[in-house]
This record gives C-alpha cells, structure tokens and sequence, in this order.
C-alpha cells in the first residue's frame, strides 16, 4: 500500500459458508448475480462467454450490469489472477485492482476485499474511493445476507433508481 490513504482501501467480512460456496459467488456467472450483478458476462481469450456455472480464468474479460442502471452503465475488464479455489484479482473503475482473498479462521470464513490504484480525483462527486468503499460495503453484506439467509437486499427497479438520483 501506499503512504496516500486515499488510493486504496480493505474491506472484510465473515460469512457462515464454506470457501468453496464464497469462491463460486465470486467467480462464476451464476453466483455473482445472486448477490452483486444484474447480469455479468465472462468471456475466455477466444471470446466465447462462459456458461453460468464455469469457473473464470486469468486473462477472462468481463462485462457487468448492474440493478438500477440500464445496459449504457457497463462496468468492463480483465481478470488477472483466479486460482479456482480461494484468490482471484481484477480491474476495475478507474483503472483500479480489486483483489479477493478467502480464507477459514475461527470456524467461519472470511472475504478480504482490497482495492488499490485508485485515482485520486479534486472533485468530491467523482471520488471512487468513497464510492466504491460504500458499495463494496453495500455488497459485501448483501452477500452475506443472501448466502446465509437468502434475502437479496439490492433495489431491482430501475424506476426507483432514477427516482434517487
């Protein structure tokens, strides 16, 4: 990390699963729109996008979508490192790097999120590291609402959104 605070930031939580469940909410198509996405489309060198369940690779691309926003608010990128069982690391806004670490302790797992290489930005209404601490806050206990007690708490009407805005 580096000495300025405001590039990069790290997040935990405990979830009451296994690592295996936590890695394929995070690394598959199909888990990470349980909780995270509206729709999300991994796809291999080739550009042939993986199917619900396969597990991304290094060197995937990604484009995801989220609730409240339509298909013009895409988010795309690389995954840079995925070890299929309990680590993966990818860009994101900005230009950033989020980096997933999943591991046991105390008889539960924990997801460690870090974020860094995030731009610094004068404008307070552009600033990614509160907005993306906030949410990543937001979705990190949505996925632990969702895996230990099925209850999605994300806003799914795009017409409610607009209405925040």
């Amino acid at each position: 990390m580096t000495d300025n605070k405001w590039t990069s930031f790290k997040i935990a939580g405990d979830y009451n699963t296994d690592i295996r469940t936590l890695y394929e909410a995070w690394a598959t198509t199909e888990g990470i729109e349980k909780w995270f996405l509206r729709k999300a489309n991994f796809y291999t060198i080739p550009r042939r996008t993986r199917e619900p369940h396969e597990f991304i690779m290094t060197e995937d691309t990604y484009e995801w979508y989220w609730h409240g926003y339509g298909d013009d608010a895409v988010e795309k990128g690389q995954i840079l490192e995925a070890n299929g069982t309990d680590s993966l690391k990818f860009t994101f806004s900005g230009g950033s790097i989020v980096t997933i670490n999943i591991y046991s302790r105390n008889g539960v797992s924990i997801v460690e999120l870090t974020q860094e290489n995030i731009p610094e930005e004068a404008d307070p209404s552009k600033n990614l590291y509160i907005q993306c601490q906030i949410g990543w806050t937001f979705y990190m206990a949505n996925l632990k609402s969702v895996i230990e007690g099925g209850v999605d708490l994300r806003n799914k009407k795009l017409e409610l959104s607009s209405n925040f805005k």
